[in-house]
Parts: structure tokens; sequence; C-alpha cells
């Protein structure tokens, strides 16, 4: 599979970007840049496809991305309230300070952090909450002073262990036979359909593709079956209303496009590892 390439903008008279984005999603097309890119999410619930992994996101998460990594955040919103999202991105090209700047002594670690990257890194612990704190900071700042808050982002993340890898390191190359726009043809449809039932036929008619073809592709894509990832779209569906609204379990289930309440919990024990009620009581 090909994704789409992104162009990030250029501004003249910045050597690297850092956004405070506040708008109704973070994009729906899945694509892949050489930027690396620093992805703090403040705001906004969802699904999240980086590589080959598919998992939810939520507040408070902090994802780095290498070079060339496919990836695109679907949203889930239960209230037209809640229509927007919320995060601070930081998209750095590794020559931005220029070819060498990553191959001196002192920039090796650095170096090896942004090779791992490549297969997306989740920060976590004590690190996130410093990078956080250096990314208001950085958005805040200007010119010269924006360079050393990167600079000791970068410091923080290359010396730090609190990471955990998201996926298998990816290659773009790997599936350019397969038409680019076939996985954003799934996943658009999903996320409009999940409520209905939808049918595997259906699905595979959306992919160009035979029943048989199409499941074996998408296992091959991301590691789980189809409705294992739809049964994750509902889910996470479900769980926002189980939080944000006073429906009936039944009515959550059937607006979740479960087929009925008790297919609903058994799906949810499996996943969740707890029933609804105990996960409401989470949110309390």
């Amino acid at each position: 599979m090909k994704p789409k390439f992104h162009q990030v903008p250029k501004q003249s008279d910045h050597t690297f970007r850092i956004r405070h984005d506040l708008m109704p999603n973070f994009g729906t097309i899945w694509h892949y840049h050489p930027e690396i890119e620093l992805h703090y999410v403040i705001k906004g619930q969802g699904l999240k496809f980086i590589g080959d992994n598919i998992s939810n996101f939520q507040e408070d998460e902090m994802v780095l991305l290498g070079s060339n990594i496919p990836h695109t955040w679907k949203c889930n919103f239960t209230d037209v309230s809640e229509h927007y999202v919320e995060a601070f991105v930081l998209q750095y090209h590794p020559d931005a300070f220029g070819k060498e700047f990553l191959h001196i002594p002192e920039t090796s670690d650095l170096l090896k952090l942004f090779n791992t990257s490549k297969a997306g890194l989740y920060i976590l612990g004590e690190t996130k909450q410093c990078i956080k704190a250096l990314m208001i900071k950085m958005h805040e700042s200007s010119r010269l002073r924006k360079i050393i808050y990167l600079l000791e982002i970068f410091d923080t993340l290359a010396s730090s262990n609190e990471y955990q890898l998201i996926t298998q390191e990816y290659a773009i190359n790997k599936y350019n036979s397969i038409d680019e726009e076939r996985m954003n043809s799934i996943f658009n449809y999903t996320f409009k359909n999940f409520q209905d039932k939808i049918y595997i036929e259906d699905i595979a008619n959306i992919a160009n593709l035979s029943v048989t073809s199409f499941c074996r592709y998408f296992k091959q894509m991301t590691k789980k079956s189809y409705f294992d990832f739809l049964t994750e779209v509902r889910l996470n569906h479900a769980c926002r209303l189980l939080i944000n609204s006073n429906f009936a379990i039944k009515q959550i289930a059937e607006e979740s496009g479960f087929e009925n309440s008790s297919n609903f919990y058994r799906h949810f024990k499996i996943w969740k590892k707890c029933t609804p009620k105990s996960y409401i009581q989470q949110f309390s």
C-alpha cells in the first residue's frame, strides 16, 4: 500500500515547525512525510493508524513519529459541543540543521533516537511531562529561543528510556503495487457505517477485492482481522457514550453497532478487561 505523500508547509522564516492545533479533527488522510513529528494530544479521542498499528488514542498521549511512517488520527465525537480536537505538533526535517548535524559525535544519541522512532514511539512518564512543558514554552517563544527549546526536547528524548514502540519499522515502498486509495476507502467506509451491519462482501467490494483476498490483505496490512478492527471502532464509540451520556446499556450497544446487549458485553469484557459498569466507575 502506498499512503499519500504530504508536503509539510514550509515557512521561510522558520527551520522547523511547531503548531497549537484547535480544529474539527486531525485530518482524515493516511499520509507520510520525511519530517519527524512529535504529537501531543490535549483534547480528543478516537483511533490512530500508525504504520501497521491501529489503536485508541486519548487526551495526554504523546507520540514521536520517525521519517516516512504513515499515520492518521480518526476522531470520535458524541456531542456537538465536543466537535474539536486540540494538540501541539512539532515537525522537524532531519536535514534542517544541515546534512552533517546528525553525524557529529555529539548527536550520536539523537541519530539513534530518530532511527528508533521510525517504528513510532509512545513517550511516557516524567519524560512526557517534561516534553509537554518544553513544547508549550517553545510555541510561545521566538527565533533563537525556539532552537534552544528544540535542542532541550531532543536532549530529553535522546537520554530517556521512557518510551514504548508502537509498531515495527515501516517501509512505505513495501506495498507499491496496491492502490494508494484502498486503505483510506476502507477506513472511511467503516467510520461512516460502523453503527449499521457491515457485510464482508460490501467492504471487500469497496476495496475492489474478492472476500478471500480482502481478508488476507487487511490482515497483512494491520496484523488483525477486519472484524477485530470493526469491533475496536464500535467499542471506542461505546466507551465515549458510557462516559458522556445517560443512555442505557442496551441503547449504547445499539448505537455502537452491536447486535444485542449480550454481544456487546462479551466483546467489551474481552477487549477492555472489565464490564461496562466498571468502566463507568473508573471515570466517575
